[in-house]
Formats: C-alpha cells, sequence, structure tokens
C-alpha cells in the first residue's frame, strides 16, 4: 500500500492535506481522486470566476503530483 496526499489549487479547501489517504495501488487512488472530485465539483463550478482554474491533484509520498483533474472557465470572444 502506498501513501497519498490531495491537493486543492482554489477556494476554500485549498492546500494540501496533511493527512495521507493510503491505496492499494495508482488505479485505486485514481478512482477516489474522481469520486471526490465528482463530489465537489458541482459547488465548485458555481462559484468559479470567469478566467479561472480550479484544481485537484493526487500526490505521491514526496508530495509530487501524480494525478490532476482541472477545471478551467475560459472566456472566448
Amino acid at each position: 500500500m502506498s501513501l497519498y496526499f490531495f491537493r486543492i489549487s482554489h477556494g476554500r479547501y485549498s492546500g494540501a492535506a496533511d493527512q495521507p489517504y493510503e491505496f492499494v495501488n495508482r488505479e485505486s487512488a485514481w478512482t477516489e481522486l474522481t469520486a471526490v472530485c465528482a463530489d465537489l465539483i458541482g459547488g465548485i463550478s458555481r462559484t468559479l470566476q470567469e478566467d479561472a482554474e480550479w484544481r485537484m491533484e493526487l500526490l505521491d509520498e514526496a508530495k509530487q503530483p501524480i494525478f490532476r483533474i482541472r477545471l478551467v472557465a475560459e472566456s472566448v470572444g
């Protein structure tokens, strides 16, 4: 089992988690990351400003990113 940390780049919960999460492998870590994002994304998208970005990452034990999910609000015209 490996240790992982979540990090959020924007908003009220921004920053890296102090407590690690333990997952069997990278695939199970990815599954948890997507599940957590799914729970948060509705609230995040309602308050995201124009031309802003929200990002959630899963970090390894050395706190280096291994997965990243981004929500980007862009004005295109």
